[in-house]
């Protein structure tokens, strides 16, 4: 690794796949050798990876147990681990997956306090499991990774890397890069005109201030995802005057136990939810933590219910499925309730779009803030930011001491830096068109880079932790393969990711993901392509990463004549150096 203090020293241009050179005959130059390495025979790696946050602490522990022979260091840009868990800090900021299953299947809690945990409880569950699985060795903090490009002549990328403790540049390389930057950590401002225009605090939700007092202000908070929806409850509880902006209503739901009552299908979990102590604010009893504690039979039926019932929410978004109209309906009724029926407030708030057109977010507390004297809803877009406040497009100025833009994040999929593959930068590539990928988590041209949660991942579906782990074995075996088949380089071909993106084109009409209103499923807008969401259900996601398509990608072999049978070597194989019976062990094994 080469130190270098005076910033970016790599080149900014394209390239294209290597061509053989080939003899007078037409025949490729260099004779065919055999390797003189038994089959199995590993090659040293180097892997980066961005991001220290779920998809990256598990990925240290994926590789750990399935590969040998390799380097793996994870940048990341914040002080300490935890990705989102470690910026949201706003108040209120809370999961709204269950705690049992926003967690790693192979590290358990046992003593989560509520059913949808806070950010804190997350931050310091994602701590501990780095500290007690020793991952910090793996991990530089406070590095930003900002330039990657792809060396076709060594086969690796080229990285740049700023120290921001020291300001340092740090040129480093990887034969593999994995991107778990993240999808929702980008943060953006609301695009209006006058940003900086506004006199007093300017706040977004993912950077929150922990000096900010709400007490006594008059508030404005824009947006009501998930986010807003968290926020808005907690800051009526202070502020003097709250005023909530929004342009487009979003579907509200009852706590998730109340609406699982109110389904009422799934018996097993209705039956061991009335062995669960748990008060009106989803706090857990400590005689339940205890239980958990000390049965392990309890504890796991109580996950693998709940986990069941997540993984069976997908029919809600089949568009005019039985279970989505219902769902709908009981969602209308609910709203209603909670919003007292107040004319006003149900005609802004409760959607004309299709029940799971946008994120469904639980939001008890959220209905009865709105109803209070001290809130005003203002549904309708900003024209700008002024001194005082805010001009709405009525003309109408709102005059506040703070602004709260619960806005989200930028969902384009486009990087925070230039990633430059054979075909030039990532970034404008997403820029101009629209983003698309194989199996969420490799792009073209892009030659052996991986990214978590890309473009069409199942983020709407549950828990990104499980996610996580089956995308980073997927991952990890498509490695080991390049590690053992001499294989340099790997990439989804463009033939395979054009009809990867046609079966998706042709199937998200039959979910409301689709139906026309604003959501971050199609990046801010009201229709066009659903570009963060899975086709198919969370199982089915699961499913299709099971086995490797060898036949969608393209290699570069590290060979004599490029021979793909090279990595063969001399007649041996590495399994001679154990138990050289195994099959005969297992028989019956299923395929």
């Amino acid at each position: 690794m080469v130190i270098n203090t005076s910033g970016p020293e790599l080149p900014f241009g394209t390239h294209d796949p290597p061509i053989s050179t080939l003899s007078q005959n037409g025949s490729r130059e260099k004779s065919y050798t055999i390797r003189e390495e038994p089959l199995g025979t590993t090659k040293h790696l180097r892997i980066v990876g961005i991001g220290a946050g779920a998809s990256g602490l598990n990925m240290i522990r994926t590789l750990r147990l399935n590969l040998t022979d390799y380097d793996f260091v994870i940048y990341e840009k914040n002080q300490d681990v935890g990705g989102t868990w470690f910026e949201n800090r706003y108040p209120g900021c809370r999961c709204d997956i269950p705690s049992h299953n926003y967690q790693f299947s192979w590290k358990p809690k046992h003593d989560w306090t509520n059913f949808h945990s806070s950010a804190d409880e997350i931050g310091d569950y994602l701590r501990r499991v780095c500290d007690e699985e020793h991952m910090r060795d793996s991990i530089k903090t406070s590095h930003r990774v900002e330039f990657a490009q792809w060396d076709e002549e060594k086969a690796r990328w080229d990285l740049m890397v700023q120290d921001l403790t020291t300001g340092e540049h740090i040129n480093d390389y990887a034969d593999f890069l994995l991107d778990g930057t993240g999808i929702l950590n980008n943060w953006k401002w609301p695009d209006v005109e006058g940003l900086m225009a506004f006199d007093g605090d300017l706040i977004h939700t993912a950077n929150w201030p922990e000096d900010f007092d709400a007490t006594g202000k008059v508030i404005a908070v824009i947006g009501n995802g998930s986010t807003g929806i968290q926020v808005v409850p907690e800051l009526q509880k202070k502020a003097e005057k709250l005023y909530h902006l929004f342009r487009t209503p979003t579907w509200v739901l009852p706590p998730r136990i109340m609406a699982w009552k109110m389904m009422g299908q799934n018996k097993e979990l209705l039956e061991i939810l009335g062995e669960i102590g748990i008060d009106a604010q989803e706090n857990f009893t400590q005689e339940t933590i205890e239980r958990f504690k000390s049965d392990p039979e309890f504890y796991r039926r109580f996950v693998k219910a709940v986990e069941k019932e997540v993984n069976n929410a997908f029919p809600m978004v089949l568009a005019g499925s039985p279970l989505q109209t219902f769902a709908q309906q009981k969602a209308e009724q609910y709203m209603n309730m909670m919003l007292r029926g107040n004319k006003e407030l149900c005609e802004a708030l409760i959607p004309d779009f299709p029940l799971g057109t946008r994120r469904l977010t639980p939001g008890q507390d959220y209905l009865q803030a709105l109803t209070k004297e001290n809130v005003e809803v203002r549904r309708g877009g900003i024209r700008r930011f002024v001194p005082e406040g805010i001009q709405l497009e009525s003309g109408e100025v709102i005059k506040v001491d703070a602004i709260v833009c619960a806005t989200g994040f930028n969902t384009s999929f486009c990087p925070r830096f230039p990633i430059v593959g054979r075909k030039g930068n990532l970034q404008k590539h997403f820029r101009d068109e629209v983003p698309k990928s194989y199996m969420s988590c490799a792009i073209a041209d892009m030659p052996n880079y991986f990214v978590f949660l890309g473009p069409n991942a199942p983020i709407g579906h549950g828990s990104v932790f499980t996610l996580t782990e089956h995308i980073a074995k997927y991952i990890t075996r498509i490695i080991k393969k390049c590690q053992t088949e001499c294989i340099n380089t790997i990439c989804p071909s463009q033939d395979a990711i054009d009809d990867y993106f046609e079966h998706i084109s042709a199937f998200m009409p039959r979910t409301t993901w689709s139906a026309q209103g604003r959501s971050w499923f199609k990046n801010g807008h009201k229709d066009g392509p659903v570009t963060a969401l899975h086709p198919g259900s969370r199982i089915h996601f699961f499913h299709m990463l099971e086995n490797f398509r060898g036949e969608d990608w393209e290699y570069i072999y590290d060979a004599p004549k490029r021979n793909r049978f090279y990595y063969l070597g001399n007649g041996f194989s590495t399994k001679e150096q154990g138990d050289t019976t195994w099959y005969l062990d297992n028989p019956d094994s299923k395929l």
